[in-house]
């Protein structure tokens, strides 16, 4: 769960460090988001990692990666 703080801090987060981190996360699973990008049009409270539409096999790969990591 979020807390406060890193709610707080999320203005602060570099948006093409995220993506890529997630990027990297996702490449270690062989899981690929093809439109995993940065939002182009900024808000001016935050910044926004656009996921993208997927194919429902790789939304299932991606639950089972997130699952196994809650379990772990």
């Amino acid at each position: 769960m979020t807390s406060a703080s890193e709610l707080h801090d999320a203005p602060r987060v570099d948006p093409f460090t995220a993506m890529q981190t997630l990027r990297a996360a996702l490449d270690q699973t062989g899981i690929v988001l093809p439109s995993l990008a940065v939002d182009p049009q900024p808000s001016a409270r935050v910044r926004l990692v656009e996921l993208g539409r997927i194919r429902p096999d790789v939304a299932m790969r991606l639950a089972d990666a997130l699952q196994r990591g809650a379990a772990a």
